[in-house]
């Protein structure tokens, strides 16, 4: 395959992806290679037509203007990834598709998604695509030429186990895109619970221990209202069971999610 280095590594079924490096004196066919990959990959096994693709971007890689990292910053900022997973998704959705497609990863925790969204706040868009990308750990993991890829595949050192199950959440097999705007793992973060890969039997007791837990879910005004300068939060207290119904509304209503904390 040319000078394209692709790693060793055991496939677990269909999920385990070898990450790809674009290396010196790569050939065309290497570079096409990182291409689809990257499409792939960021845009989360979305079709791509012909004339989707971003050709300016991807000539400026193929003369060495650019790095791979560049390139994966060009189409996680263009109006198609935009398109596919901001405009119109739930900003929970948003944030943990940016934690997959960028590092490889679910949100570890509801403090991770609540840095997020207030990034997003504060600085916008660009900002909250550029805080992964420009990441340490980002560069430690991919570097300016290696494909992002999934990391959570298998356990990891330092890494919790809880870290599998979300990362099977989210990424459930080669024949599924990401288009789906629903959150995955909204509610097990917000109530720092164990995130299933099956729903459970009725009645067979599976989380019990959270049901008793109450949250506090603050949550910004209308888009409409925003738009007019009367953003303002509002605060719900409900149980873990009304969590997911409860963020459901919010954002039928066109509201945002700021954070979600468990209260006494």
């Amino acid at each position: 395959m040319g000078n394209l280095a692709m790693s060793a590594t055991l496939g677990l079924d269909s999920f385990e992806v070898p990450p790809l490096e674009l290396r010196p004196n790569y050939t065309e066919d290497d570079l096409q290679t990182v291409i689809r990959a990257v499409y792939k990959q960021v845009l989360g096994n979305e079709y791509l037509m012909e004339s989707q693709r971003l050709a300016s971007a991807e000539s400026l890689l193929r003369d060495g203007s650019i790095t791979v990292r560049d390139f994966v910053r060009t189409v996680a900022q263009s109006p198609l990834y935009q398109s596919l997973f901001f405009l119109g998704s739930p900003q929970y959705r948003f944030i943990e598709l940016n934690f997959k497609h960028f590092l490889g990863r679910p949100p570890q925790d509801q403090a991770e998604i609540d840095q997020h969204v207030t990034l997003y706040y504060e600085q916008g868009y660009e900002a909250e695509i550029n805080s992964y990308l420009d990441s340490e750990e980002y560069l430690q993991n991919f570097g300016d030429d290696i494909v992002p890829c999934p990391r959570s595949i298998r356990t990891q050192q330092g890494a919790k186990t809880e870290t599998f199950n979300r990362m099977f959440s989210l990424l459930r097999g080669p024949a599924t895109s990401d288009r789906d705007n629903c959150a995955k793992l909204i509610t097990s973060l917000g109530a720092n619970a164990a995130t299933a890969i099956k729903a459970p039997a009725v009645g067979n007791g599976a989380n019990y221990s959270n049901t008793g837990k109450r949250f506090l879910i603050v949550f910004s005004s209308s888009q409409a209202d925003a738009r007019m300068n009367r953003l303002s939060k509002q605060e719900y207290v409900i149980s873990y069971n009304q969590m997911s119904p409860t963020v459901q509304k919010i954002h039928q209503q066109g509201g945002k999610i700021l954070s979600i904390t468990e209260v006494a």
